[in-house]
């Protein structure tokens, strides 16, 4: 059997977390090519050791207005026509807006969609998902309950991404906030005592803790920032994809939603899925609060739960 030509459309911060996983399992058995919003360096740094990555406009980011959305959008579908030839045997969307040119221009021309939900999904669909399920070969899920949402889902489990080093304790808190960064979160774990703190700042100036925490590790973003997991001692995050990364090494995580970003899932959905994987929510933002989901997580069992990026992987290589 030929080996399948697979497109990953890859819709940056979290949404290039579920193409990172996929890739992983994907590699050697598939040729790879990646497309990967304009200007995200980040996202081309991480995957383009799986196969030749390229650039496409995204037509919204968290708080892009309408007004600049709509033209935005169709310059995507313009760029998008030229960059979804015909030879491409399966186009994967990971989410975002990003995904829905290139994606419907692979249906017009006949290409089989991979159609990925959110993890974080559980009161209601997003928008991507939901508009793309009918044009979609496979809608995969990482959830029983997201079945409600998308009916015609396939559960094949959370799309958590291979380890690729081995795990350590590095006596470190960990606290992210994601590519675009958590700054509620940042100004009220700053006001700690906290001496051994990795904190990853995204597009939020890092600046202002540096100068308050000189002992601190601070950086902005990371290619590798699985080793950064991989040696922490618990994990303080938005409710992105690097909760799932925490559960591979595991790691003891606490979940603190970004109260700025309406557009994506709400504290609901962080309830639900920081039940999903044992982790500690914190709904109000207070160092008191925080200190102590901190000691709570330490106590907690890991889960165990199915692989969905190698199931999904098996399925993209039996379309035909």
């Amino acid at each position: 059997m030929a080996t399948k030509n697979v497109l990953i459309l890859a819709g940056g911060g979290g949404h290039t977390a579920y193409g990172y996983a996929l890739a992983q399992r994907l590699y050697g058995r598939a040729n790879l090519h990646i497309l990967v919003p304009e200007g995200d360096k980040l996202s081309y740094e991480r995957l383009s050791k799986f196969g030749t990555v390229d650039f496409l406009l995204k037509p919204r980011e968290a708080k892009t207005p309408t007004s600049e959305f709509i033209p935005k959008l169709v310059k995507a579908f313009i760029e998008a026509f030229k960059k979804v030839p015909t030879e491409f045997d399966v186009v994967v969307s990971t989410g975002s807006n990003f995904c829905i040119p290139p994606s419907l221009f692979a249906w017009v021309k006949g290409i089989p969609i991979v159609n990925i939900e959110s993890s974080v999904r559980f009161t209601k669909a997003s928008k991507t998902a939901l508009l793309l399920q009918p044009f979609s070969t496979i809608t995969a899920l990482h959830w029983e309950e997201q079945k409600k949402l998308l009916k015609k889902g396939i559960v094949v489990g959370p799309l958590i991404p291979k380890p690729e080093v081995k795990p350590w304790n590095g006596g470190y808190i960990l606290v992210t906030g994601g590519t675009l960064g958590h700054k509620r979160l940042f100004d009220v774990i700053a006001e700690s005592k906290l001496e051994n703190v990795v904190l990853q700042t995204g597009t939020v100036n890092p600046e202002p803790y540096r100068r308050q925490h000189p002992e601190w590790k601070i950086l902005e973003h990371s290619a590798r920032f699985y080793e950064l997991i991989a040696g922490a001692d618990v994990v303080v995050t938005h409710f992105g994809a690097t909760i799932l990364e925490a559960l591979v090494y595991r790691k003891p995580t606490v979940v603190v939603p970004n109260p700025e970003w309406t557009r994506t899932a709400g504290v609901e959905d962080a309830e639900h899925y920081a039940r999903k994987i044992n982790a500690v929510m914190v709904s109000e933002i207070t160092l008191e609060n925080i200190l102590n989901a901190i000691e709570e997580a330490r106590k907690r069992e890991y889960p165990k739960l199915p692989d969905g990026s190698s199931n999904l992987a098996e399925l993209i290589l039996k379309l035909s």
